[in-house]
């Protein structure tokens, strides 16, 4: 590795999400997948104008690139950044929605269980590789599918929350029931806390834009 992109801590124990996902998934996911896509993002922006960027930097001035080389560092930063928010959207304690998410929840969807419903019905559908998200607009909840490294945090938009549904996130507990799989992570380990903060931050670049 030549670049200075680490390879974050996971923010539990390998093995804290079993029964619904595996410390052996959870050992291929992070340490093989991650790791490459930390170790090839260092490569590739070695000796560029990205090589002193923050990620999220990177990741939003590369999507869309028609350039091959940005392409390829596309790919590997919004894998990183996904990853990253992947992992903390994750909680192997159950908790629920509170506070003003679950003012925004109840006014977007109608109900926890309707939300939940959609962003299964995205992670369904999204063909091939990719990403189901809870994010927010303009204090309004939606939800969205991305592929690949694609992620809506690269077109300006705030994410809440997101699921992996590249198969190596689950196919080794799941082989190809995506749907299962989906059920399991959405009904029990999903960080609600984690979303809270992140609906906090919209309110706060508002505030921060009004001054």
């Amino acid at each position: 590795m030549t670049g200075s992109f680490t390879l974050a801590p996971l923010p539990w124990d390998e093995k804290a999400l079993e029964p619904v996902i595996s410390a052996k998934t959870i050992s291929f996911h992070y340490h093989k997948h991650h790791q490459t896509y930390v170790d090839t993002l260092n490569t590739l922006v070695e000796k560029t104008k990205y090589a002193d960027m923050k990620l999220e930097e990177i990741v939003r001035a590369t999507a869309g690139a028609s350039d091959a080389g940005d392409k390829k560092i596309f790919n590997n930063a919004g894998q990183v950044w996904n990853h990253d928010f992947y992992w903390r959207s994750l909680n192997p304690n159950k908790t629920e929605p509170e506070g003003k998410l679950a003012s925004a929840i109840a006014a977007s969807f109608g109900d926890t269980a309707a939300l939940i419903a959609e962003l299964a019905e995205a992670g369904k559908t999204q063909f091939g590789s990719g990403w189901a998200w809870l994010v927010s607009k303009n204090g309004k909840l939606a939800i969205e599918k991305t592929a690949n490294a694609e992620t809506p945090m690269a077109k300006g938009v705030n994410c809440l929350l997101t699921v992996d549904v590249w198969e190596h996130a689950y196919y080794l507990d799941y082989q190809n029931a995506r749907p299962k799989y989906l059920e399991a992570v959405l009904g029990k380990i999903l960080n609600w806390e984690y979303a809270g903060k992140n609906l906090a931050k919209e309110d706060q670049a508002v505030r921060a834009a009004a001054e």
